[in-house]
């Protein structure tokens, strides 16, 4: 996309091209996400009626709308679905896993899915500046972090760029969430590549629970302003739907020398449910959304000699855009046996000073469960997704080939056995083949043993791979020189079509208790094993002009281990404490032949210890009290040292009448403002997250 700010003139590589338009930013968003609307409106539509007009699928399994008074017992057994891709009661899933209901959201006061994950076990969150995030499971940590799999109703927000999230682009409507499930440790054996480390299902409720109207409203001083609007209602053939609008608009966060990170969203969507019998309902949604994201970011340029390699400071501001459809069939045969056809397509575009991608994603998925003999419960699949780019090079960033067209193929099978009422044990794998690194298995093995009926004890050996992004095959990103370097001679990471997989053996072991329904632990400890970790190894170019180069390689092994706490506590009807731990050891190791010297010190860019305690209190006259603390450990990123800190979030709301809350929150209390991450590849200025207090009106009606 190549765009004339100062005119507001810009130019899609798809060769559409946007009137200027002479207007406020504000305004200009609205009219360019008005006219979008109306070119995909009428396909939109035409889906939506052929899709219906299927006959298909099974019950969505929902939760109920609130949380605050359900028991211990009914929490510990909400039915999850990203452990084994099927309904299970979390207290007996074989996996490290953490479950955000939709009353959490609301009671924690978020605005978005970073914030959300601060407070689960094993999840890293630090914010770069006010528009970027390093999130990861279980270590290696980084902007570009590449071993965590993140979904949205099954649809994956991963970039084959960098296997990574553009975790600002994820701007889901936080009212419309059932639930985050969480799963720390590697899930590749039922989805796959690049579910290493972990993997986060983003679940949102279905049409037939969002049925009437919401408005929320929200500001602060950091938080400009968030406005969500929203209509649900049923059609006459038993349609369920809903359309929403957003639009959210984040300030500056702080830095000395002044900050250019603010950023805006503006959104709008739909999802449709259909339940034509007990045994069918199929899904259509979709989503479109375009923004404007600030940064600051130094740029090496010039050759070696005179004049020397100098450093440019640019103020830029990145465009994104991206939309998606998602159409989901579920049919259930029998009371033991269901399949479900699923196909989205997704659009993502993003134009910066130094990024530029504009991707188109198709997915087909299939997958069919059924019960075989008495004591297996078999669940297989199918999948191709077909992913095509075109990149707008520059002196900074290059891919060759500029435009590529990936493909995957894929199938999983997995089977769960029931030695004993009390002994399940689950076998399975995934072979997949990508035209990065060719032909991939992940086969795993997990065993749950129901030691009484409050007590599981679980364990599990699995392998992972992260297959290569097309940058490290592809790329040429020129890079900021450290200040000891030679400043007359360009530095330069190189992509290399024999960049293989990374490797991933990882051992879990878990126990869960429920005590009366009166307090509860969830313990999980781990060792991984990696394999092929990514390096860069110098090399110099004699030219001319003389460069260093830094090919991508897989020159490095390592192992972590680390232990995860989860626990909750009823202290009396009304009020409920929890509390989670992670303790984290990372060790890499350079391969004999690497002179790589940077790449081991992601060792230390997870803390080794995080903790949270928080409280959710109930008093007479609908008002609630919530209140949390945070610690995270120290770390160090390119050599820095970032401090520990320690948080803490308030919020107080108030059902002033059914439907209608009002509520103040109060984050990050403790202090004016604090570092939490620096850059990594792409120099941009980092910034410091600012104390947040904000109010939010919620009316449903």
């Amino acid at each position: 996309m190549n765009t004339d700010r100062q005119t507001g003139q810009s130019a899609h590589s798809n060769g559409l091209t946007m009137q200027t338009i002479p207007t406020t930013p504000t305004a200009r968003l609205a009219i360019t996400l008005t006219r979008r609307l109306r070119r995909i409106g009428a396909g939109m539509t035409a889906g939506m009626l052929a899709a219906l007009s299927v006959q298909a699928a099974t019950l969505d399994d929902t939760l109920p709308d609130d949380l605050t008074d359900m028991s211990m017992e009914a929490l510990m057994n909400i039915e999850i679905t990203s452990v084994a891709k099927k309904p299970q009661k979390q207290s007996d899933a074989a996996a490290a896993i953490f479950v955000i209901t939709n009353d959490d959201l609301r009671r924690w006061g978020v605005t978005n899915i970073p914030e959300a994950l601060r407070r689960v076990p094993g999840i890293d969150v630090a914010k770069i500046d006010a528009n970027k995030w390093a999130i990861t499971s279980r270590g290696f940590n980084s902007r570009f972090a590449n071993k965590l799999l993140v979904l949205i109703d099954g649809r994956s927000v991963y970039t084959p760029l960098f296997a990574g999230v553009y975790w600002d682009n994820q701007d889901v409507v936080v009212q419309d969430v059932e639930r985050i499930e969480v799963i720390r440790g590697p899930g590749g054996t039922l989805w796959g590549a690049n579910a290493v480390n972990g993997v986060i299902n983003i679940i949102t409720k279905s049409a037939a629970d969002t049925q009437g109207d919401m408005v929320s409203v929200t500001a602060g001083n950091e938080v400009k302003g968030i406005g969500v609007a929203r209509h649900g209602g049923k059609l006459k053939n038993g349609i369920d739907y809903r359309v929403y609008a957003k639009y959210s608009d984040y300030d500056e966060a702080y830095s000395s020398s002044g900050a250019h990170d603010d950023w805006r969203t503006g959104q709008l969507g739909f999802r449709s449910d259909w339940v034509q019998t007990d045994r069918d309902s199929i899904t259509f949604q979709g989503d479109y959304y375009r923004g404007k994201a600030g940064q600051q970011v130094s740029i090496a340029t010039g050759t070696a000699g005179p004049p020397p390699t100098t450093i440019n400071q640019v103020v830029d501001d990145t465009e994104t855009e991206g939309g998606n459809l998602l159409f989901r069939w579920s049919h259930m045969t029998t009371s033991s046996s269901d399949f479900a056809l699923q196909i989205y397509y997704d659009h993502v575009g993003l134009d910066g000073t130094v990024l530029y991608e504009d991707r188109d994603t198709l997915d087909i998925d299939f997958q069919h469960r059924f019960q075989w003999r008495e004591d297996h419960d078999v669940v297989w699949g199918l999948d191709y997704r077909f992913t095509h780019d075109n990149t707008d090079n520059n002196p900074t960033f290059k891919l060759d080939p500029s435009s590529r067209s990936v493909n995957l193929y894929s199938t999983f099978i997995q089977d769960e056995i029931s030695l004993q009422d009390n002994l399940h044990l689950t076998l399975g794998t995934k072979l997949e083949h990508n035209d990065f690194s060719g032909f991939e298995y992940q086969p795993g093995i997990r065993l749950a043993l129901g030691l009484s009926a409050s007590q599981t004890l679980w364990g599990s050996v699995s392998r992972a791979v992260r297959m290569p992004a097309r940058g490290e095959q592809d790329v040429m990103l020129r890079l900021v020189p450290p200040s000891s370097a030679d400043p007359g001679i360009p530095v330069v990471a190189d992509g290399d079509d024999g960049y293989d997989s990374e490797v991933l053996t990882a051992y879990e072991l878990g126990y869960r208790l429920n005590h009366d329904n009166i307090w509860s632990v969830d313990v999980a400890v781990f060792y991984n094993d990696y394999d092929k970790l990514r390096t860069l190894d110098p090399s110099v170019d004699p030219g001319p002009p003389p460069s260093v180069r830094l090919p991508f390689d897989n020159n490095m092994s390592g192992e972590t281990y680390g232990l995860e706490l989860a626990s909750q506590w009823q202290v009396r009807s009304g009020w409920r404490l929890n509390a989670s731990y992670s303790w984290l050891d990372m060790r890499l190791h350079l391969d004999n032949n690497s002179t790589d010297t940077t790449s081991r010190s992601s060792e230390d860019a997870s803390p080794s210890s995080k903790a949270a305690i928080w409280s959710a209190l109930d008093f007479g006259n609908n008002l609630q009290f919530d209140a949390a603390l945070r610690y995270v450990g120290g770390i160090e990123v390119n050599g820095i040292d970032i401090d520990s800190y320690v948080e803490a979030d308030l919020r107080l709301g108030w059902e002033t009448s059914p439907g209608l809350e009002l509520s103040i929150i109060g984050q990050n209390l403790l202090d004016n403002h604090h570092p939490e991450f620096l850059p990594d590849f792409i120099n941009t200025q980092p910034t410091e997250v600012e104390r947040s207090i904000y109010g939010r009106i919620t009316w449903s009606f």
